[in-house]
């Protein structure tokens, strides 16, 4: 009898009784499953991360305000003998979980330049400048409002791109989306990205300790050379990357470039050929697979796959849907006032981000782009018009977690403090204006019907790309 494939819990290779998510409980059938399904939605990431910024302002808006500040700011201490650390639960998440997220990035940036989009010259020139457009057009702008007063230190927080959250708006349009600029969007933003972790390490760095510094130094080192000898052993690089953490955050540089530092250390490389593996795979399955040969299949499987790309899909979701929700939880969250949103509308901080992530970012990345272009250097994504490039443009204007990271290091203590709220204020104002200033622009530039313009160029750039016969009528 065959099985039906919509109901697993009726197939035959369940030994007892299925897994919670595949049986028949109420639980599992009306929550469990769709919130599964849910999570492997393109937009999800940026869904979850919507509805924890909206929880932080509601929590700190609330009857219950004051227990934002008393849970975020509840003081956790890690002894180990007679060395200490005491942090903070928004500190720890800062510090420590958002390392996982840096070390997402640097893996996404690592696999970038080995087999991506920076991997060719001219591909990753119009990429490249417009993150370098996006990045000095909006501090210029926050400069300008900002130079000599206090509120001089955040030029920083207007150069970010959120990917989860500008690759979601994306998401939103489908195939009206050529598929080039998506990769196009995707490729910028993890620039950008290396911007900002750049300008972290630089900028926004308390005193340094030699020591602890030579330390991070010697552990990279260390990584570096496991890396050189091919040790692949996870463990073994979850130890050492602890190790570099603890060093680099004693050291005074900001603890989540660590995470950056060994997501570009991974192997972007497969261990093993594919082409090799694959055969080998075909040889063990010719005549069936006993135990012993299913287990050799899955060391293949796993070996032909680059790490950073395995670590990737594996550290994913702990980022995407742990981290970043209680980053968003932890330092979202404005207690609003009259007289705060006043202020806010003529401090020249909020001023100078909404203006650095909503005109700056537009004006920056189209003009750096379009001189690409023009130039000869660079190229425009196949199927991409200019109007959809500016539509791009302006989501990448969606500044929210790295934005709101930078604006706890610019304003974290002191009298400067005190321009914290404002400055969030800035962020979800921006970053709010961007998607849906973006998201005007791409739909109108994506109205026309399919089979004329750009996006019967676009249709017919896909079918030429996954090899369908031209569709021209």
């Amino acid at each position: 009898m065959p099985t039906d494939r919509k109901e697993p819990w009726t197939s035959p290779i369940w030994r007892s009784t299925p897994s919670f998510l595949h049986s028949r409980k109420p639980l599992a059938r009306y929550i469990g499953r769709p919130a599964a399904e849910f999570l492997k939605i393109e937009p999800a990431a940026g869904v979850v991360l919507v509805v924890c910024a909206v929880l932080a302002l509601a929590w700190a808006n609330s009857p219950w305000s004051a227990s934002y500040e008393a849970v975020w700011g509840l003081e956790i201490a890690l002894h180990v003998g007679d060395f200490e650390l005491h942090h903070t639960l928004r500190e720890w998440i800062n510090d420590a979980l958002m390392a996982v997220f840096f070390f997402v990035v640097g893996m996404e940036i690592k696999s970038e330049i080995v087999s991506g989009e920076l991997r060719s010259a001219r591909n990753a020139v119009a990429p490249v400048a417009g993150a370098i457009g996006g990045m000095a057009v909006p501090a210029l702008l926050y400069a300008a409002f900002n130079t000599g007063g206090t509120g001089a230190g955040g030029w920083g927080i207007p150069m970010a791109t959120d990917i989860a959250f500008a690759v979601g708006v994306l998401a939103l349009f489908g195939p009206r989306i050529p598929s080039t600029a998506k990769v196009f969007l995707l490729t910028l933003a993890i620039v950008d990205d290396l911007g900002a972790i750049a300008v972290i390490a630089l900028f926004y760095t308390d005193d340094l300790s030699m020591p602890w510094l030579a330390a991070a130094g010697a552990i990279l080192a260390l990584a570096i050379g496991l890396r050189l000898l091919n040790v692949w052993s996870g463990p073994v690089y979850l130890v050492v990357g602890i190790a570099l953490w603890l060093a680099v955050l004693e050291s005074g540089i900001h603890a989540t470039i660590a995470g950056v530092a060994m997501g570009l250390i991974i192997a972007a490389k497969p261990l093993l050929d594919p082409h090799a593996a694959h055969a080998k795979a075909q040889e063990l399955a010719k005549d069936g697979l006993t135990l012993h040969e299913t287990e050799q299949l899955i060391r293949l499987a796993r070996d032909a796959q680059p790490p950073t790309q395995r670590l990737q899909h594996a550290n994913h979701p702990f980022s995407s849907f742990v981290v970043l929700p209680l980053f968003a939880l932890a330092n979202a969250g404005v207690a609003l006032s009259g007289d705060l949103l006043a202020a806010a509308a003529a401090s020249p901080v909020t001023i100078g981000i909404v203006l650095g992530l909503v005109a700056g970012k537009t004006l920056g990345i189209t003009a750096a782009v379009w001189i690409a272009v023009k130039t000869g250097a660079g190229r425009l994504p196949s199927g991409a018009s200019w109007p959809l490039m500016t539509g791009i443009a302006a989501v990448a204007g969606i500044g929210f977690t790295v934005a709101l990271f930078i604006t706890e290091l610019a304003f974290h203590t002191g009298p400067s403090a005190l321009l914290a709220d404002e400055a969030k204020i800035g962020v979800l104002a921006g970053s709010v204006s961007a998607a849906l200033i973006g998201s005007a622009i791409i739909a109108l530039a994506t109205r026309r019907k399919a089979g004329t313009g750009d996006e019967s160029r676009s249709r017919r750039h896909e079918a030429r790309r996954r090899g369908l016969p031209d569709q021209r009528p």
